[in-house]
C-alpha cells in the first residue's frame, strides 16, 4: 500500500529565522491522525537562516538523526561534542536518559536539513553521539545504507529496528527497493521529481509504503531519503 503525502498539505511553520515543513505532528502543528508512522515520530524539513539556529535545549528517550541537504550544520552537546557537517553528511544522537544540545547555522548561506526522530526500543539508554561524512558519490544511482539497528551493517547504528538510506538518481534512470511482509517505509523526495509505482512526487513530498516493493523512475535528478522499519 502506498500513500502520497503532498508537501502542500503538510504542517508548516515560519518563525522568520526558521521555516519548516512537518511530515508529522510537531510544535504548533497537531493532527491526531498524523502523529507517527510506525516508530518514525518526526521528519522536519528545516530551512535555517544564516547566523541563527536552535539554542541549547534538552531531549530524552529519542533517536535523533540529522541529514544535511545544503549549507552547514554546527552541533554542540552536553557530552562535549562539537562538529560542523555539510551536504550529505549525517549526525546521530541517542538522547537516552537525557542530553542537551544545540544546532546552528554559522555560515553565510541558508541551511536545509532533515531532522528525523525515531522512537527507541526502550527508555533510558546511555546518551550517545556520532556523525559520518559520507562521500556524495556513494549514493549516485544506488542506495547508500547510512543507518541501521544495532544488529545491522550500516556505519551508524541506532537503538531501534530501522534503516535509513539515501539516493541520488539521475534523470531517466530507474531503481527499486523491496518493502517485504512485516515491514514499512517512509520516503522523502528531497529534491527533483520522480515517479514511484506510477505516482509522481516532487521536491519535499513524502510517501508511506507498507509491504509493497517500489520502483522509482527519476524524471530529473532526484535526491531521495528512505526510512525502512518493522511494521506496527
Amino acid at each position: 500500500m502506498l500513500t502520497k503525502i503532498d508537501s502542500n498539505q503538510m504542517g508548516s511553520s515560519d518563525l522568520g529565522w526558521l521555516k519548516s515543513k512537518f511530515h508529522f505532528s510537531f510544535a504548533e502543528y497537531f493532527n491526531p491522525n498524523n502523529i507517527q508512522f510506525g516508530v518514525l515520530r518526526v521528519i522536519n524539513d528545516d530551512l535555517v537562516k544564516p547566523k541563527t539556529g536552535f539554542d541549547t535545549h534538552p531531549h530524552r528517550d529519542m533517536e535523533i538523526i540529522s541529514y544535511v541537504v545544503t549549507g552547514e550544520l554546527t552541533h554542540g552537546d552536553s557530552m562535549g561534542n562539537r562538529t560542523t557537517l555539510t551536504r550529505g553528511h549525517v549526525q546521530y544522537m541517542s538522547a537516552g536518559s537525557g542530553v542537551r544540545h544545540s544546532e546552528h547555522n554559522l555560515a553565510d548561506e541558508t541551511l536545509r536539513f532533515l531532522q528525523i526522530w525515531i522512537l527507541p526500543d526502550k527508555h533510558g539508554h546511555q546518551p550517545n553521539y556520532g556523525d559520518v561524512r559520507f562521500n556524495w558519490d556513494d549514493r549516485k544511482n544506488k542506495w547508500l545504507h547510512m543507518v541501521s539497528g544495532k544488529n545491522g551493517i550500516a556505519p551508524i547504528k541506532i537503538n531501534q529496528d530501522a534503516n535509513i538510506y539515501s539516493l541520488e538518481l539521475e534523470g531517466r534512470k530507474e531503481i527499486s527497493f523491496p518493502v517485504i511482509e512485516g515491514r514499512q517505509a517512509y520516503l522523502v523526495q528531497i529534491e527533483g521529481t520522480s515517479v514511484i509505482n506510477n505516482i509522481k512526487l516532487t521536491d519535499r513530498d513524502g510517501m508511506e509504503i507498507v509491504e509493497e516493493d517500489i520502483f522509482i523512475l527519476a524524471e530529473n535528478t532526484s535526491h531521495i531519503l528512505l526510512i525502512e522499519m518493522k511494521r506496527m
